[in-house]
């Protein structure tokens, strides 16, 4: 297929954002299966998540091999092309990058728990509220990619604050029931492990974010001890 206007170019970058935005909801739908798993303590669910981590392998070499086609289809061709179309291009290959680590997270809570003392252990009612904030996070992670909307994507990224915060509860927890006996030392690992998986979903979102932001707007975020700011990057239509 033939790039050698920018209205063919932009028709081809739309379809390659589709592909990444069916990949997001793909993820979301991994990452709750996994997390299903791990309630139910159900080895054969978490072994099928295992096996649908490669269809999200497989779509992710995909989005990225058709992004480096696209540009250098375009390169050959000497398209006269604008920034934010290369921007479009970036963009995809930072979120496609983003999602397919995201499901790495899932699938790795999930092997945790068939690992050392992850098999035996109760998820603690704070697991099921984390879980779920990290859940909408991913929902809201791909509808603002796919809307180019900033406003969902400022809302992710005060968002992480509140999963950090429920791993700190959880870690805490854990630490005090170990100490006075109540949880053995690989299961409080474990729930450590699987609270530190949740905030990386949710930093990988945050990254999502900064790109949607960076493309919609031109503005890049910048992070302090106490959140994030904007700060002038590119103008929009640069």
């Amino acid at each position: 297929m033939t790039t050698t206007t920018p209205e063919a170019f932009e028709n081809r970058i739309a379809q390659i954002r589709a592909s990444l935005v069916e990949q997001g909801r793909r993820v979301e739908a991994l990452c709750e299966r996994a997390f299903e798993s791990l309630f139910s303590g159900d080895a054969d669910a978490g072994a099928a998540v295992e096996r649908d981590d490669d269809v999200i392998d497989r779509a992710d070499v995909e989005i990225e091999k058709a992004s480096v086609q696209l540009l250098t289809q375009a390169a050959r061709e000497t398209v006269q092309l604008e920034a934010k179309h290369l921007r479009e291009v970036v963009t995809v290959v930072k979120v496609n990058n983003e999602f397919e680590r995201i499901a790495d997270a899932a699938v790795a809570a999930v092997q945790s728990r068939n690992a050392g003392g992850g098999a035996s252990v109760t998820m603690p009612p704070t697991f099921r509220v984390m879980t779920n904030s990290v859940l909408g996070i991913i929902r809201d992670t791909t509808r603002s990619y796919e809307r180019a909307d900033g406003r969902l994507a400022k809302l992710t990224l005060d968002a992480e604050d509140t999963v950090a915060t429920f791993k700190s509860i959880i870690v805490k927890e854990a630490e005090e029931r170990m100490a006075s006996g109540g949880l053995s030392v690989e299961a409080a690992f474990f729930l450590h492990e699987v609270a530190g998986l949740c905030e990386r979903m949710a930093d990988h979102c945050s990254n999502v974010a900064e790109q949607v932001l960076w493309t919609s707007t031109g503005t890049i975020v910048r992070h302090t001890g106490t959140g994030w700011v904007e700060v002038d990057g590119v103008k929009k239509d640069d």
